[in-house]
């Protein structure tokens, strides 16, 4: 670490160029080759996923995106003359703009039950050419403008659909903007230097930018969803100017303790950069945790992400040194830099409220470990009502056009409260398709569709459609109940446990049930059977990074112990706000509904990442003083005195970042948002800096207890400076006696003791 820290500073001009050269090749490559995301949320081998393939061979016109416009009079009818000619004359213009394959209107024999039974409210469905990560934004911008040309007083239109969610308004790049400010303003507040403020920011930004691109090009590699660059940068801004913070920070110190440049940059990267390049590779570890789910749309997330997180490593201990030597004093403010040449270099002890707090932590640990417990255990409870599900556009913000449309269909309006529609249902039909070998099974299934009409919980049922070459059959159910409510998912299962095995009896008949709810509830079955093996293997995998770290038994467990906590906590939080509705309206984010199957992976995988950091960075400081002095009391609050400070900076910067992405207006990014800034608030504010130091304070020695055969046989990695690790090789080869010698000695030499 010290040969590249000198390198960078060195070849200054060099390093900068490298990384500005890096960033600009990538994100050319990228605006060359374009975007190719894809959500598909199919989990292989589950019975939705069949459904699907067997539409796609047999149907291959049912490829592209179907979506909706609905139109509601007030008052008359919508058969009314004039309406039935203005919403034709409207389609007519839709069936002819690009990228449209066909419009079926209620007005022709195709479109059979698609005006309501109070007459008011109808519905087109158009098909597009390709599926909606495929289709262009402007496409379905020219969708909705023709739509809405339509509209007058007396008559509402509104579109749903996922290629017409790609018009929705969005807030373009406010959401890092803000961040960003917020996050710079943090910065001049904690250095007092708008240089040095501005760096981490810069090293954030070349870093997160080059990584961004990097993903769109890894999308024409692997299934990456659409939301992962979105995910990448929101944690990339934040750990990239955390990760910078901490090493501007130890340079800071370094430079009033008298070093020059070159030795305080190359001491910050030696001792600070080594702990930002572990806790960097405890994220990336969490983050490709996915992996082991064999889920192919969550390994494009895992692997854009954990490329986000190296390229702020790599940037945050090469890019940064270099501007670091370019602005040389300045990363100092004038009044520091004024004492520096006055009084010469002096100690820097920890003081003011840091140390106050510090030592109010050593004095009630009980009493404050306590009181952490609680407000965790208070925030986690929500998490026990966790319901996965459909997330739908029912959930979008009530003034967007597909929030209209879905509440339309469904019966209802924001603009009037009287019935209509045509039940929840017609959101989110199933759909069951089936080989078909023979007349017999043909006239098995017509005379199942019947059958089903009776079903408890089937509001209606279409006539069977065959293939060209009858051997595939499908028709769709329409359940009395939303797409996101638990009665359809118990109608899925009623279907696939009772109703067809019953009607397959006899046959060669194999009926498979797709559609939005089967293949959401057949990927959260997935994911949820897989869970407590990922989670085991992130925790395990975690524990053993800071077993090898910090050379102890309790410091892994209870960093793992925490880190569950944090995790816990959020997801509290995120069921409170999304799944309950607390607030999710006032703040943009649409009404109550379900939490989204693949968000529990993919947030304790950043959660649990990210919750190492702060672990790394406060116990590595009081390891170090614990190798100096053997003094476990001291360590503990010298710990947590000199390193509080830094780290609430950091957790306030972080908390920014991640709330500012509230304002993407994507409501799985905000949840993303949400849930990191919680627990980064927790993280900083209660664990780490409450309760992690009272369980360290009533521990004891046992903090650092390491039976010696496994001391021998573990491969040392570490965290701390040379200086660090000499002391720790000279107490592991002491006997007992004389490390009960040392620890004697260093309690009376004492001489940072701050009283409470």
């Amino acid at each position: 670490m010290a040969a590249l820290a000198r390198w960078c500073v060195r070849h200054r001009l060099a390093a900068v160029l490298l990384w500005l050269l890096a960033f600009g090749g990538v994100t050319a490559a990228a605006a060359v080759t374009g975007s190719a995301y894809s959500n598909d949320y199919e989990a292989p081998g589950t019975e939705s996923g069949r459904a699907t393939q067997l539409l796609k061979e047999a149907f291959p016109g049912l490829g592209g995106d179907s979506d909706t416009v609905v139109w509601r009079t007030s008052p008359g009818s919508v058969r009314a003359a004039d309406v039935e000619q203005t919403m034709t004359d409207a389609l007519d213009k839709i069936s002819d703009l690009p990228g449209v394959a066909s419009v079926v209107s209620p007005y022709d024999g195709q479109g059979t039950g698609r005006i309501s039974a109070d007459g008011r409210t109808a519905y087109a469905t158009v098909t597009f050419a390709h599926q909606a990560e495929d289709i262009d934004k402007s496409e379905a911008q020219a969708v909705v403008r023709a739509a809405k040309a339509a509209e007058t007083d007396g008559l509402q239109v509104e579109l749903g659909g996922s290629a017409i969610a790609l018009t929705e308004s969005s807030s373009g790049h406010t959401a890092e903007i803000v961040g960003v400010a917020v996050a710079a303003l943090v910065l001049f507040l904690a250095f007092g230097s708008l240089a040095a403020s501005l760096l981490p920011i810069a090293t954030a930004l070349v870093s997160v930018g080059t990584a961004y691109a990097a993903i769109v090009l890894l999308g024409h590699a692997m299934t990456v969803a659409d939301f992962a660059p979105m995910l990448g940068m929101l944690v990339g801004l934040g750990v990239g100017i955390d990760y910078a913070l901490f090493i501007v920070t130890r340079h800071r110190r370094g430079l009033k303790r008298g070093l020059s440049v070159t030795e305080a940059v190359t001491n910050a990267v030696v001792t600070t950069g080594r702990a930002v390049v572990f806790a960097g590779a405890t994220v990336c570890i969490a983050l490709l945790g996915m992996l082991i789910l064999r889920l192919g749309f969550l390994n494009g997330v895992a692997v854009a992400a954990s490329l986000t997180v190296i390229f702020t490593v790599a940037a945050s201990v090469t890019l940064l040194p270099a501007l670091l030597s370019f602005i040389g004093p300045r990363a100092l403010s004038r009044r520091e830099r004024r004492r520096l040449a006055e009084h010469g270099p002096q100690p820097e002890l920890p003081t003011g409220l840091a140390a106050r707090w510090s030592a109010f932590v050593e004095h009630h640990p009980k009493l404050l470990g306590a009181l952490a417990l609680v407000v965790i255990t208070v925030l986690a409870l929500p998490t026990l009502s966790l319901h996965l599900g459909t997330s739908d556009q029912g959930n979008d913000p009530k003034t967007s056009t597909t929030r209209q449309a879905y509440d339309l269909l469904a019966g209802g309006t924001s603009r009037s409260k009287s019935g209509g529609g045509f039940g929840p249902g017609v959101n989110g039909p199933l759909t069951l398709v089936t080989k078909i070998d023979g007349a017999e099974d043909r006239l098995t299934l017509d005379n199942l569709a019947a059958t089903l009409r009776t079903t408890e919980g089937v509001a209606s049922v279409t006539p069977v459609t065959y293939d060209g070459g009858g051997s595939t059959g499908y028709f769709s159910v329409v359940p009395d109940s939303a797409p996101q409510s638990q009665k359809t998912s118990d109608l899925v299962d009623r279907l696939r446990t009772e109703v067809l095995p019953r009607a397959e009896t006899g046959t060669s008949l194999d009926i498979h049930v797709g559609g939005v709810t089967a293949s959401y509830d057949d990927f959260a079955d997935v994911i949820v059977g897989k869970l407590p093996l990922f989670v085991g293997v992130v925790i395990s995998l975690g524990c053993v990074l800071l077993l090898l770290a910090f050379r102890s038994v309790g410091i892994p467990l209870k960093a793992a112990a925490m880190n569950v906590a944090a995790v816990a906590a959020a997801f509290g939080v995120v069921v409170a706000i999304f799944q309950w509705g607390w607030g999710s309206e006032f703040l943009g984010l649409g009404r109550a509904g379900p939490i989204e199957p693949f968000l529990p992976v993919i947030m304790v995988s950043v959660l649990f990442g990210l919750s190492m950091d702060y672990q790394v960075f406060l116990v590595s400081r009081m390891y170090e003083e614990w190798l100096e002095t053997g003094d476990n009391r001291r360590a503990v609050r010298v710990g947590l005195a000199e390193t509080s400070r830094v780290i609430n900076s950091a957790a306030v910067i972080m908390i920014s970042v991640f709330l500012a992405f509230v304002l993407s207006g994507d409501r799985v990014i905000a949840m993303f948002g949400i849930a990191l800034a919680s627990a980064v608030a927790l993280d900083a504010f209660v664990l780490r800096t409450l309760l992690v130091p009272a369980l360290m304070h009533l521990l004891g020695g046992a903090n650092w207890w390491l039976p010696h055969r496994l001391d021998r046989v573990l491969p040392r990695i570490s965290i701390e400076p040379p200086e660090c690790r000499a002391a720790h090789e000279r107490l592991a080869a002491a006997t007992d006696a004389e490390v009960a010698d040392v620890l004697a000695k260093e309690r009376e030499q004492d001489v940072r003791d701050i009283p409470g």
